[in-house]
């Protein structure tokens, strides 16, 4: 389905080996973290639904490990996951890990069977026939773009490059995993310039697949955000529940249990833009903050990871660039409380 190979420029950039696929590693001194690399044909991620820049599957800080596969199998007859037997099984499109980006669709409505349409992260992708469009699905990658990957011991930097003359749309996309020095901090910075002749009018949001120490979420996870939490759909109250600004759990996740809920309430100051996340069993937390407004924020979880997604919206004319950065801050708990 893969009509072409990426071009990749490697600069400064030691490759390893992860089972085939590429890797990459960045440490601060405090922080380890392994990114996979984007390839065409040895690449963890080759779907078409999550940016495959910055692809996180194992990030250690103080003995703790917050990232790393949520499923056992993989299946391309599978839409998103399944359970079967004792396993998670996921599509190709949802088999990644870490704080990923997934780009809504640029293009789709206007393209016909057979016509192009844009994924940003991803490349020019086919568009098949007169369905909606699914981001469960694999599409046909009709031009990946170029990809350049620059890394210092602390940082790796990931752009991609793409020009759809038949759409209009064309960009250059960066993104920059960044650990702050002496601290257990990692920045994620991203750049979309429009260099093509039409607007980009899309939304983007972090999956953050968070799968602290492969522990199920249960009792000790509490969820925080600066505003008062309103809902149209509640978590399953024997599971968890909502106390203000908070989401809390009440169980241990298993078998084929989840809590979701979207989150309302949120003004439109970035400063809505704030997660806190902590397990006060394992005595470990994280936050989540990030420099533009909320467009959407859901919370989704299951027995082996758990999601909070912000997203972005951005409006971007020919020749303009827009900027978001999201902070991630790792630490421990003053005490671990049963």
């Amino acid at each position: 389905m893969m009509k072409k190979n990426l071009a990749l420029t490697f600069l400064g950039l030691g490759l390893l080996s992860a089972a085939d696929s590429p890797y990459a590693e960045i440490t601060n001194g405090q922080i380890q973290a392994k990114i996979y690399l984007p390839d065409a044909k040895h690449g963890y991620y080759r779907a078409t639904r999550f940016d495959w820049a910055g692809v996180v599957y194992s990030l250690q800080y103080n003995g703790h490990n917050y990232y790393g596969p949520w499923f056992q199998k993989t299946d391309p007859k599978v839409h998103d996951f399944v359970y079967r037997g004792a396993d998670i099984v996921a599509s190709p499109c949802t088999a990644i890990t870490g704080p990923v980006d997934e780009f809504a669709p640029l293009g789709w409505d206007e393209a016909k069977p057979g016509g192009r349409f844009i994924k940003i992260g991803v490349g020019a992708l086919r568009r098949p026939d007169e369905g909606k469009y699914d981001n469960y699905k694999l599409y046909e990658i009709i031009d990946p773009g170029k990809r350049t990957i620059k890394k210092v011991r602390e940082s790796i930097e990931f752009t991609q490059e793409v020009a759809d003359s038949s759409s209009g749309y064309a960009y250059i996309y960066r993104k920059t995993l960044r650990l702050t020095e002496g601290t257990p901090e990692m920045v994620l910075e991203h750049s979309l310039k429009n260099t093509g002749t039409r607007a980009v009018r899309t939304s983007v949001y972090n999956h953050n697949f968070l799968v602290l120490d492969g522990q199920p979420p249960g009792p000790g996870i509490v969820i925080s955000v600066p505003f008062q939490i309103q809902t149209r759909r509640p978590p399953t109250k024997e599971l968890a529940e909502i106390r203000g600004n908070q989401i809390v759990y009440l169980k241990t996740l298993k078998n084929r249990d989840i809590v979701t809920t979207p989150l309302r309430g949120f003004g439109d100051s970035p400063k809505d833009n704030d997660i806190r996340l902590e397990n006060s069993r394992l005595g470990v937390g994280m936050r989540i903050t990030a420099d533009r407004p909320l467009f959407s924020e859901s919370l989704w979880s299951i027995r082996t990871v758990l999601a909070m997604e912000p997203f972005v919206f951005m409006s971007i004319e020919p020749g303009n660039e827009f900027n978001w950065k999201s902070t991630y801050n790792y630490y421990t708990l003053p005490e671990c409380k049963e």
